[in-house]
C-alpha cells in the first residue's frame, strides 16, 4: 500500500477512535485523574471516563498493564468498557506520535477485547460501537459493518452518554449507511439537539463534508425555532 494511502487510512482511524471516547477538548475539556495506584475500582474509572475525563498517559498504561497481569474477567463489562475507554486514547496518541507499531498493537488489543466482551455481554451498546469503529479503521464500510452500528442502536436507543459518542462516529458516514440505519442516525442527531446535548452533534456537523452538511440541514430545518437557534449558537461558538 502506498505511504500516502496508508497515512490517510490511519488518519481516518485516528479520528474515529478519538470520537469514540469523545476525545474532543474543544467541547468538553479533560482533567487528569489520579494515578493508577489511587484510582479505585474499574467502576470508578469507568464513571470518570464516561464524563469525558482523561487519565495521564502513564496512569492509563499502568492500569492496562495491571489488568492484563490480573487476567481480568472478560465478562465483567464495566471493567472491560473502562479498559476500552482507556486504550482508545493510547492508540490515538501512538498514531499522532508516528508510532505505527504501537498503534497496531493497541488495535489488536482493542479487537480482542471487543470480541471477548461481546462473547459474554452481547448487549453492550458501547462495545458494538467500538466494533463498528474498528471496521471503519479496516476500511470496511459495508452492510456488515453497519450491522454493528445497528446493534449499538438496538441495545441502547436512548442513553445520552452513548448517543453523544455514537453520533460523532456515525454522522460522518451517514450518506453511506443503509436507509434503516441512516434513519436512526438522523433521529438521534435531532434528539440530541432537542435534549440540549448539542456540542458533539455541532462539532460533527462542522467536520462533515459539504454534501453531508447539506443533507443534515433538512433535519435541522425540521427542528423547532428555539432548537435551531441553539444549534446555530453552538456552531458559532465552535467557529470562534
Amino acid at each position: 500500500m502506498p505511504t500516502t494511502t496508508k497515512s490517510k487510512r490511519l488518519l481516518i482511524a485516528l479520528r474515529t477512535l478519538a470520537l469514540l471516547v469523545g476525545f474532543m477538548g474543544i467541547c468538553w475539556g479533560g482533567s487528569n485523574l489520579p494515578s493508577a495506584a489511587n484510582a479505585g475500582t474499574f467502576w470508578d474509572i469507568e464513571t470518570h471516563l464516561l464524563r469525558f475525563e482523561t487519565y495521564k498517559h502513564t496512569s492509563a498504561v499502568s492500569i492496562l498493564q495491571n489488568a492484563t497481569a490480573r487476567d481480568l474477567n472478560p465478562c465483567d463489562n464495566h471493567s472491560q468498557r473502562a479498559l476500552l475507554l482507556l486504550e482508545i486514547p493510547l492508540a490515538d496518541g501512538a498514531l499522532r506520535s508516528g508510532s505505527v507499531r504501537d498503534f497496531e498493537q493497541h488495535m489488536q488489543s482493542l479487537e480482542l477485547r471487543v470480541r471477548q466482551t461481546l462473547g459474554c455481554v452481547p448487549r453492550d451498546s458501547f462495545v458494538w460501537l467500538v466494533a463498528f469503529g474498528l471496521q471503519i479503521e479496516h476500511g470496511l464500510l459495508n452492510d456488515q459493518a453497519f450491522d454493528l452500528l445497528a446493534m449499538s442502536y438496538e441495545t441502547s436507543p436512548t442513553e445520552a452518554w452513548i448517543a453523544a459518542r455514537r453520533i460523532a462516529v456515525a454522522l460522518p458516514v451517514v450518506l453511506s449507511a443503509p436507509i434503516p440505519v441512516q434513519k436512526k442516525i438522523l433521529s438521534e442527531f435531532q434528539d440530541l439537539i432537542k435534549h440540549h446535548f448539542i456540542e458533539l452533534p455541532a462539532l460533527a456537523y462542522l467536520k462533515a463534508t459539504p454534501p453531508t452538511r447539506l443533507f443534515l440541514q433538512q433535519q435541522i430545518n425540521g427542528l423547532d425555532p428555539s432548537d435551531q437557534r441553539a444549534f446555530s449558537d453552538a456552531l458559532d461558538k465552535l467557529r470562534s
